[in-house]
């Protein structure tokens, strides 16, 4: 599959999972997962239910520990939470006793950041997930999508290397979550991070996914890998309408519906101007 604009298959490698094991007691929960995460690559993890996504983030997060296997974050064995990851939850995660501004900033307090840096960091996040105005607020005054937008502020306003983010609008309607969507690479060009995004959502993960894994049921191991060919810049509302989401759309459902069976060829793009995806080429990037 071709590599498409800046997502460069030579770019440096942020995180190696080697084989990694879990399990709860006699449940074994992730059979020998290995991935490798390129700098700034969007990484879609999509499995159903049980299949130990959020647990391999977890794992990634130095949050749970795991049995066998290695973590290496920059060529380092990850054994501890870091400061150069942040993790945004479906539950957005917000303190309920503290207003906008507090829970963006919370943090950075606890890295003992200056009253003064603070305040200017919070206030670049709050104007980029476009929170203007409600600095003040209570998570119960903001909306589902508007509590999101601040974990996500938070996260970001801890300025870290890796995102990771574990099904964070899947508890949003439909139209917030696809609005979301859309911003959340917004910001991502304007500030590009390496980022783990877990879904249940097969078109969530090719809308977003520089690379989409699908994860079988447990014991969770990796079934297959596939890159989107999306590129930067891409437009989602043309990506939903075009010949190639459609065809990877439909191999990833009959991999999800049949998690037993052989699988073809993934469907190819090969992102030639010229070629018969021309017309879906030229659409999908803005």
């Amino acid at each position: 599959m071709a590599v498409q604009d800046n997502i460069n298959p030579k770019q440096g490698v942020i995180l190696r999972l080697k084989v990694i094991h879990k399990h709860y007691g006699s449940l074994h929960v992730l059979d020998g997962i290995d991935i490798e995460l390129r700098q700034q690559e969007i990484l879609t993890v999509l499995g159903p239910s049980g299949c130990g996504k959020t647990t391999l983030l977890r794992i990634v997060n130095g949050l749970i520990s795991y049995d066998q296997g290695e973590v290496l974050f920059k060529g380092e064995l990850d054994v501890k939470p870091r400061t150069e990851m942040a993790m945004v939850f479906q539950n957005f995660g917000l303190f309920p006793w503290k207003r906008l501004h507090q829970n963006i900033g919370y943090g950075l307090r606890i890295q003992r950041r200056s009253p003064a840096e603070i305040d200017k960091i919070v206030a670049h996040y709050i104007n980029l997930v476009g929170l203007n105005g409600f600095e003040d607020n209570f998570p119960a005054e903001l909306s589902g999508g508007m509590q999101q937008r601040a974990g996500l502020a938070r996260a970001l306003a801890a300025q870290p290397e890796l995102l990771l983010m574990d099904e964070p609008f899947g508890a949003l309607d439909a139209l917030t979550r696809e609005q979301l969507q859309d911003e959340l690479l917004k910001i991502n060009e304007a500030e590009p991070k390496t980022m783990i995004f877990i879904t249940h959502s097969i078109d969530e993960a090719l809308l977003l996914g520089d690379r989409v894994v699908l994860i079988t049921p447990r014991p969770g191991r990796i079934r297959l890998q596939l890159e989107t060919g999306f590129g930067r810049g891409r437009n989602l509302e043309a990506i939903r309408g075009s010949v190639h989401f459609q065809a990877l759309r439909h191999y990833l459902w009959e991999a999800l519906r049949n998690p037993n069976a052989e699988l073809g060829p993934i469907p190819q793009f090969s992102g030639n101007l010229e070629g018969p995806n021309s017309d879906d080429l030229r659409a999908i990037r803005k």
